[in-house]
């Protein structure tokens, strides 16, 4: 008796057990909220149609327009001036900037000219005898010849006769020798073509230096030009003469330029056309980087806004009653920052910034900057 007492009190407890939990579940059910809708505040601005100017943005470094490369024609000693031969230097026109060691040439020039003149002396017998009338100018050039003076030129001939005499004596080689190696002379001392500074220098004072070796670069700081790339589509819209604007972003610093050239090649690999802006300024040296602007043309009825609102290269997102739509527009120019399209009415709301999961006929909120109180 007690066995069966003892099994109905466990299916009791087993059932209770049962039922308290399906209390507990039933408490703890609670019906499901409706999802809440977030209507996200969008940021438009109306289409204002108008005249843009198309500006290609190019970069490039300067190059000082007169410049050259020092080289020596000559060997010898290289010998120190008033200035030294190091880069900063500044030159004015016709100043020595570099002197070579030229005693030898020099002795070598004295002893030509002696040939000169002594070649000269030893046939004015034989002109006074043949060509009486032509004595006095060869006896006034001996008088007017100085070893320490550029040759003069050889007097006049009047005859054949005369200028086969002259020749046959070797006048004519030993007066040109002479001036040959005066003008060899001249290479000996480099000056300045020009006022300008040295940047360059390559070799010092007492230093042989051999022919055909470079010695330094010299150039003219108040002008330069700037070689720039440009798109092959543009090339007939660059002007020689067009003003343009460079600036440098490293220190805002902006100065006027103009185009003075323009490749008419166009290169095969880059389609790109060089085009050359002459620039002069303050604060400008060479082998700064900087930016041109080039104003190419104007579109007529184009309105300008942010690259990152074009959709797919084709497409922006306007506002119709709260909803927003996709429409499709002419992209006619693209700079790194902005794009310039057509195919839009004026007052056209479109959004001015970027809407995250943006999609089409998706309902927004217009914010409102000036709130009714």
């Amino acid at each position: 008796m007690r066995k069966y007492i003892n099994i109905g009190l466990g299916i009791l407890l087993i059932a209770l057990a049962v039922w308290l939990v399906n209390v507990m579940v039933l408490n703890n059910t609670r019906p499901d909220k409706a999802p809440v809708k977030i209507v996200k505040t969008v940021f438009v601005e109306n289409v204002k149609n108008g005249t843009v100017p198309i500006t290609i943005t190019a970069n490039g470094n300067l190059v000082a327009k007169n410049k050259i490369e020092i080289f020596s024609e000559v060997q010898g000693v290289l010998q120190p001036t008033s200035k030294e031969f190091r880069p900063g230097n500044s030159y004015r026109k016709g100043e020595v900037i570099l002197k070579l060691n030229s005693e030898e040439h020099y002795a070598n020039l004295q002893a030509q000219k002696s040939n000169l003149y002594n070649n000269i002396t030893s046939i004015m017998p034989d002109i006074r005898l043949d060509y009486p009338e032509q004595y006095q100018k060869w006896e006034q050039y001996l008088r007017d010849f100085d070893f320490d003076r550029p040759t003069p030129k050889l007097p006049e001939i009047n005859s054949e006769k005369e200028k086969f005499f002259i020749s046959g004596r070797n006048i004519y080689t030993s007066f040109y020798n002479v001036k040959n190696m005066e003008v060899r002379l001249t290479k000996y001392t480099i000056r300045a073509p020009y006022d300008g500074i040295l940047t360059d220098a390559m070799v010092n004072p007492g230093s042989l230096i051999r022919s055909g070796q470079k010695l330094g670069e010299f150039i003219n700081p108040r002008v330069y030009e700037m070689e720039v790339a440009v798109n092959a589509k543009y090339m007939d819209l660059l002007q020689k003469g067009s003003s343009v604007k460079v600036s440098s972003r490293d220190t805002e610093q902006s100065w006027d330029g103009k185009i003075v050239r323009v490749n008419g090649r166009v290169d095969q690999a880059s389609q790109t056309v060089k085009a050359y802006i002459q620039v002069k300024g303050k604060d400008l040296k060479e082998g700064i980087y900087l930016e041109a602007e080039l104003v190419a043309k104007a579109e007529n009825n184009a309105y300008e806004m942010p690259r990152k609102l074009l959709v797919n290269n084709e497409s922006v997102y306007v506002l119709k009653d709260s909803i927003i739509d996709l429409k499709k527009v002419d992209p006619v120019f693209f700079t790194d920052n902005t794009v310039v399209i057509k195919g839009l009415e004026d007052g056209t709301p479109v959004l001015s910034r970027t809407v995250p999961g943006a999609y089409s006929g998706m309902k927004v909120t217009v914010y409102d900057s000036n709130p009714r109180q």
